[in-house]
């Protein structure tokens, strides 16, 4: 060894020496004592792992104490055959508790079931698959949306619910799918073209290679390969054909829902005695406008537009929200993205959400809602389901008859759009209209924050309408938690 080497050892030896004799950092302070290898003894019972009052043990005891009703769950498990599967109450346990705080992904919930207390809790410290968890909720889908009833009259019993002023209004849900995978009909009807054209030119290519290959089986062989007959379709012939079908059944939709429309259209203006007019540009009124588009990953979701100003594959949720404690009394889903369509099947809804829960509209209910809901329609369908209508009436318009004075005498003749905005003006109008962004407008904002509600999941609206049900389900089932608990309804 050179005397390079052994200065170079006695360095480092002399380095490591001074380490050792080095206090450890933080040692002139005190801290609490910490040990990284410290063995715990556990509670045997895993409820003790999670403190009195935790949204866990509301769950638990929801499910246990039978105040949700499982047995249309349980009634179709009817085969015996195969490995048992998992519980419903410990999979309903796990769902509501992930849809409560955030959790949706299937993937996400059987991560929580070795890593969230809370979640070991409730399942017994099973640990069930991702797999199994997404072929649940699946199986069970209406099921779980019809859950939102149910916990209506827990709400209802537990005194949450008044009914003396309702909310109605509607947030763009994010469906699962981009909008960068949809096509409008006039490109439809370009590409379709496009496609036969391109398609008869393989089909030219293969019939010729076809011809020249049945002179030698070697020359077969060759074009085709020693594991091909030779009358297969090329991948890519059949790539095309393939979206070709896909861009017809597409544009035969359109078709089709644009014949609808139309027919519905006319048969309404004939009612009302007036002729609808032609399109411009001559275009055929029963065909689809040009601009009109369908989406090939779900094609029951609509291009809207969102509160950032963006445009994206949505869906319309709606909801009609009680003032007393902004429990969710009716909630619906459209792929309609204008909401004054909207109004009539959400108070439908409502007649019989009340109806199952054996609870009825005081005389003096109000319903309150913004300008995109106002029509004179609306305001005659809102009187006949018992509400007094306050729908904002919107921007004045030049065309529009004049206002009617706040005070004295109203005229026979004034139309329900002067009427309504004379009711506004009130100082009854105004206090019960200034109270909807109140009621409405935080419970998007719960669920959007709390249940990350804004995207939908599954697709297709019967799925994402049973998705959003269950969404205001677990919303109404936290205030039920958040006011008291099942004590409030003498359970638990």
């Amino acid at each position: 060894m050179t005397t390079a080497e052994q200065e170079r050892l006695v360095e480092v030896e002399a380095v490591e020496e001074s380490a050792r004799e080095r206090a450890p950092v933080g040692a002139e302070k005190t801290f609490r004592a910490y040990d990284a290898e410290q063995v715990l003894l556990m509670a045997p019972v895993l409820q003790d792992w999670i403190p009195d009052g935790d949204l866990a043990h509301f769950v638990s005891d929801l499910v246990e104490s039978g105040a949700l009703d499982l047995s249309g769950i349980y009634a179709s498990y009817e085969d015996e055959r195969g490995y048992p599967p998992y519980d419903p109450r410990l999979m309903v346990k796990l769902l509501i508790y992930g849809y409560a705080n955030g959790v949706v992904s299937s993937r996400k919930l059987e991560r929580a079931t070795y890593r969230d207390v809370a979640v070991r809790m409730l399942c017994a410290d099973q640990h069930p698959d991702y797999r199994s968890i997404a072929r649940f909720r699946a199986r069970h889908l209406e099921a779980l949306a019809e859950l939102f009833v149910q916990a209506l009259r827990l709400c209802r019993k537990a005194r949450l619910v008044g009914l003396g002023t309702l909310a109605l209004d509607g947030t763009k849900l994010r469906a699962n799918a981009s909008r960068h995978k949809a096509m409008s009909y006039e490109r439809m009807v370009k590409k379709e073209g496009e496609l036969d054209a391109e398609i008869a030119a393989i089909r030219a290519q293969v019939d010729k290679l076809l011809a020249d290959a049945e002179a030698t089986d070697m020359a077969e062989d060759e074009a085709f390969g020693v594991d091909r007959r030779g009358d297969e379709l090329p991948a890519e012939l059949q790539r095309r054909e393939d979206r070709l079908a896909r861009i017809r059944e597409a544009k035969e939709a359109l078709e089709a829902e644009a014949e609808a429309a139309e027919t519905v259209r006319r048969a309404e203006m004939a009612e009302q005695g007036k002729t609808p007019r032609n399109p411009p540009g001559g275009r055929d009124p029963f065909k689809p406008k040009p601009k009109a588009q369908r989406n090939f990953t779900d094609p029951d979701s609509r291009i809207m537009k969102t509160a950032d100003g963006a445009f994206h594959q949505c869906f319309n949720g709606q909801a009609i929200v009680d003032s007393l404690a902004q429990v969710i009394v009716a909630c619906e889903i459209s792929e309609q993205a204008p909401d004054a369509r909207l109004l009539e099947p959400a108070l439908d809804q409502l007649a019989e959400n009340l109806a199952a829960i054996d609870a009825q509209l005081p005389k003096d209910a109000a319903l309150t809602a913004d300008a995109g809901y106002f029509s004179e329609d609306n305001v005659r369908i809102t009187a006949e389901h018992g509400l007094d209508a306050h729908i904002a009436t919107g921007r004045h318009k030049h065309s529009d008859p004049e206002p009617i004075a706040p005070r004295g005498p109203i005229s026979k003749d004034a139309t329900p759009k002067q009427r309504m905005a004379r009711k506004l003006k009130t100082k009854k109008g105004q206090q019960i209209y200034k109270r909807r962004k109140t009621i409405v407008e935080p419970v998007f904002g719960q669920l959007q924050t709390v249940q990350d509600a804004k995207r939908l999941l599954l697709r297709g609206e019967p799925a994402a309408r049973a998705q959003w049900r269950f969404h205001c389900a677990v919303h109404n089932l936290l205030k039920l938690h958040r006011a008291g608990g099942l004590a409030l309804i003498g359970t638990g």
